[in-house]
C-alpha cells in the first residue's frame, strides 16, 4: 500500500493566483497524521518523459510550453504564470499518475493506485486550460497502451467542472469512455462532449447527486468494459467551495467516493485515484475532503 506525491515540487503562482498549491503538502501531512499511510509509504514520482507528452499533445504546443512562449491569451486561459518549476511539477504529476496506474494494475483484480494530485482534466491537445498544463489521464492512457498493460479505459470524473480536455483527447477514442458529472452552470461554459455528461443544477445536494451518479456508473460500466479506470475525485462539489455551485456535504462527498470505488471494485476494475480541484476559502476544508477520499481508497475493503 502506497501513494504518490509531487508536493515537494512547487512553483510561483503569481500575486493574485487562485491555485491552492499549498493543499498538496498539507494533504501529504494529513494522511500520515491520520494513520492512513506512513511517511515511508508516500513515494515521489519521476518526471514523465517529454516524448510521452508529445505523443498525446500537439508537438508545436508542447514546444511553446517548454520554451515559455505562450501568448497572452494562452497564459490567461491556463491561469498560472509560466516557469521551469511549473513544467517540472507538471511532469512529476503525470509521472505520479502513471506510477499509481502501475500500482493498480499490478495488484490485479480491483487493485487501487493513488496519486495525491493529478486529474488535470482541462488540458486539451493544443491548449493548457484551467490550471492544467498537460492532461495526465490521456498521457497515462497512452503509456499503458504502449506497454501492453491496458487497452480499454474508463474515466469517472467527479470534479464540479466538466473534464473538457479529457473529452477532447479521449472522447473520439473507441477504447476509452469518458463520464463527467458536473454542475450545469459552471466553467467551462463551452463544453466538449464527453461520452456521458451528467449536468446537475446549481444547488444539487447529496441525495440527488448520488442517485444521478449511480445511474451514470451503471451506464458507463455497461458500455466501457474497462481494463482500468481513472477516478477524478474533485473536492469542489462541496457546498462551501468558492468555485463550485453544487451543495454536497463532506459526508456526501465521502459517500460519493465509496460509491464509485465500490462499483468499480465489484466490477473487478483496477482504479487509479486522482484528486483534481478544490477551492474552499479555508484550504483545510479541501484537505479534509481529499484526505477522506484517500482513506476510502486505501481502506481494506477497497483493496
Amino acid at each position: 500500500m502506497r501513494a504518490w506525491s509531487h508536493s515537494r515540487f512547487t512553483f510561483p503562482v503569481g500575486e493574485r493566483g487562485r491555485y491552492p498549491l499549498g493543499k498538496y503538502a498539507l494533504l501529504r501531512e494529513r494522511v500520515v497524521a491520520d494513520g492512513v499511510l506512513s511517511a515511508a509509504q508516500i513515494a515521489e514520482p519521476a518526471a514523465v518523459e517529454w516524448a510521452a507528452v508529445e505523443r498525446v499533445h500537439d508537438p508545436a504546443f508542447v514546444a511553446r510550453m517548454r520554451a515559455g512562449a505562450l501568448d497572452r491569451r494562452e497564459g490567461r486561459v491556463l491561469g498560472l504564470p509560466w516557469s521551469p518549476e511549473l513544467l517540472e511539477r507538471t511532469r512529476r504529476g503525470i509521472g505520479g499518475t502513471l506510477a499509481a496506474a502501475h500500482d493498480a494494475l499490478a495488484a490485479g483484480g480491483a487493485g487501487v493506485g493513488v496519486m495525491l494530485g493529478g486529474g488535470t482534466h482541462h488540458a486539451g491537445r493544443a491548449s493548457a486550460r484551467g490550471f492544467c498544463v498537460f492532461n495526465d489521464l490521456a498521457v497515462v492512457t497512452g503509456e499503458l497502451r504502449r506497454a501492453g498493460l491496458a487497452r480499454r479505459v474508463l474515466v469517472v470524473d467527479c470534479d464540479v467542472h466538466q473534464g473538457d480536455g479529457t473529452a477532447e483527447l479521449l472522447g473520439p477514442d473507441p477504447d476509452a469512455f469518458t463520464l463527467s458529472v458536473q454542475c450545469a452552470r459552471n466553467w467551462p461554459f463551452t463544453r466538449i462532449p464527453s461520452d456521458l455528461d451528467v449536468e446537475l443544477p446549481a444547488g444539487t445536494g447529496d441525495d440527488a447527486y448520488l442517485v444521478a451518479l449511480e445511474g451514470a456508473l451503471d451506464a458507463a460500466l455497461m458500455w466501457a468494459a474497462p481494463d482500468v479506470a481513472f477516478y477524478v475525485a474533485g473536492a469542489d462539489p462541496w457546498e462551501g467551495d468558492a468555485l463550485g455551485r453544487l451543495a454536497l456535504t463532506k459526508a456526501g462527498l465521502r459517500a460519493r467516493d465509496e460509491l464509485v470505488l465500490a462499483r468499480l471494485r465489484a466490477a473487478g476494475v483496477p482504479v487509479v485515484v486522482t484528486l483534481a480541484g478544490g477551492y474552499a476559502p479555508d484550504v483545510r476544508d479541501t484537505v479534509d475532503i481529499h484526505a477522506a477520499t484517500i482513506a476510502a481508497a486505501l481502506a481494506p475493503a477497497a483493496r
